[in-house]
């Protein structure tokens, strides 16, 4: 069995569906990886043994997503020497800005990288480029898909001037690729 070496930690139960889309991209790398479920509030004690045992697993990077206050991505950072990506998940009345802005301002010394609300893909590549730098291996996978998306990209422009649709422009740039 391999071990995971990304690790994902949510606040709830409920933060789980936007836990999977960060799994679907290191599913599709094929990067181990695990997932828990521990509350900065509510289980405290979870949450520093999770993150102060991780390097000893093998977990080179850690996610850490939380709605409201979204204590846990700086409290996970507090008991870890492991880079940490916050994300910030959509809830509550203020539908997660206050999460973006607690994930976002933590102070000096507890560094967290903070991704956009539900920017779980995002943390996914990130921890990908993160481990990347010790394997070369991922380093190719991540610029393949990254030359994968931007021929989707490419090829829906095309598909859009094909169409000659009224008020879209017609004219599809191609840059010149010098040999």
């Amino acid at each position: 069995m391999t071990k995971p070496l990304v690790g994902i930690i949510v606040g709830s139960a409920s933060d789980l569906a936007v836990a999977e889309k960060a799994a679907a991209i290191l599913r599709e790398f094929e990067v181990a990886f695990e997932v828990g479920v521990a509350s900065a509030h509510r289980t405290p004690e979870d949450v520093i043994n999770y993150a102060s045992s991780a390097a000893d697993r093998g977990i080179k990077v850690i996610v850490a997503m939380a709605g409201l206050s979204a204590a846990l991505p700086g409290v996970v950072a507090a008991h870890t020497t492991l880079p940490v990506i916050g994300v910030p998940i959509a809830s509550g009345p203020l539908s997660g800005s206050d999460a973006l802005l607690a994930v976002a301002q933590m102070p000096p010394g507890v560094p967290v990288a903070s991704m956009g609300i539900d920017g779980a893909k995002n943390a996914a590549l990130m921890a990908l480029r993160i481990i990347s730098t010790r394997d070369d291996s991922l380093t190719w996978k991540l610029a393949s898909w990254a030359q994968k998306a931007a021929d989707e990209v490419r090829a829906s422009r095309a598909k859009v001037a094909e169409k000659n649709m009224p008020d879209v422009p017609t004219h599809v740039f191609q840059p010149e690729i010098e040999d």
